[in-house]
């Protein structure tokens, strides 16, 4: 079975790695094209790029994949099956309707529920207790195919994305492996999605990293895991700009304005939200490092009673 891997970013690895351990015929790895990253923008490679190359594969990295020369392309490769995961542009009909076994996609939500780009971190924000991965024959359609495999995974109380990203990212590969031995072996099921039960998980905004402090300790947790590694929630203490990157919930009624530093410990500070306050573990002052609260607290002036997201006095001790 002569397969073309089409992935971009980290969460597409493991299931690269898994095809090439697994001992598939690998025709060739689409990927999208190297870009500037980081303060120099230097041009950095995508993490399924390095794989690739690690491992001898043929690597095509179109601006465009719905142009004609990117199908002509990826057809002379001869591809039996297509696999994409996490790649980054949507296929267009003759490249779906190319291969004889068709398109396999691994999505990162138990479809269909959370279709779209940003299915761990939406779930997470939405407080889910559950989500999961799920492979699917594609279609044009925005994760709309018909779903082969499912698996259940919990999402943990204090788990942020990055963490839960890693964990589906393995099991994926686990499902696609299984998906592709049930497609060999003919025993393969396909079950219609329910649309009426369909959610779509949008692409993350910058107003998805402000905190708004009036709302409930377990909503802005639930925000600052979902946007940890990156690109990170963020609020204020005076005219600095400060990322939160962990947290836990301390209680669960405790009372005062929100945004208000309630307490200042020597690892820690917790501050009052709409309804329960927040334990402040992990943060990053604006051009600074990333780093424990309880470093950030000997550099900075944490006190009890300044309020966060508002204009206060801030000056390094």
């Amino acid at each position: 079975m002569r397969i073309v891997f089409m992935g971009t970013s980290d969460f597409a690895v493991p299931s690269l790695k898994k095809l090439v351990e697994e001992g598939y015929d690998i025709a060739g790895v689409v990927t999208q094209p190297d870009r500037p990253k980081g303060r120099g923008n230097k041009i950095i490679p995508p993490p399924v790029k390095e794989i690739a190359l690690l491992n001898d594969l043929p690597v095509y990295q179109p601006e465009n994949i719905k142009k004609i020369e990117a199908v002509e392309y990826i057809k002379s490769w001869e591809p039996e099956l297509i696999v994409v995961v996490s790649y980054g542009q949507i296929l267009p009909k003759t490249l779906l309707e190319l291969p004889p076994l068709g398109c396999i996609n691994v999505h990162a939500s138990l479809l269909p529920f959370y279709r779209g780009a940003a299915p761990i971190q939406r779930a997470i924000m939405d407080g889910r207790k559950e989500t999961g991965v799920t492979t699917m024959f594609m279609e044009e359609g925005l994760d709309t195919g018909d779903i082969i495999m499912q698996l259940k995974v919990p999402i943990e109380e204090n788990i942020t994305h990055g963490e839960l990203e890693a964990i589906l990212a393995w099991k994926g590969a686990d499902l696609l492996i299984k998906t592709i031995k049930s497609l060999k072996s003919e025993k393969i099921k396909r079950q219609k999605q329910d649309g009426s039960k369909a959610t779509y998980a949008a692409m993350l905004t910058y107003a998805d990293e402000i905190i708004d402090w009036n709302k409930p300790a377990s909503a802005i947790h639930n925000q600052v895991r979902a946007l940890s590694p990156k690109p990170g929630a963020y609020t204020t203490i005076g005219k600095n700009k400060i990322k939160i990157f962990k947290s836990r919930i301390a209680e669960k009624d405790t009372e005062g304005k929100p945004g208000t530093i309630l307490t200042v410990n020597k690892d820690s500070f917790i501050v009052q939200t709409g309804k329960g306050s927040l334990e402040i573990l992990e943060l990053q002052r604006e051009g600074k490092k990333r780093m424990p609260a309880s470093e950030f607290i000997k550099g900075n002036r944490i006190i009890e009673g300044l309020v966060l997201g508002r204009q206060e006095n801030f000056d390094e001790n």
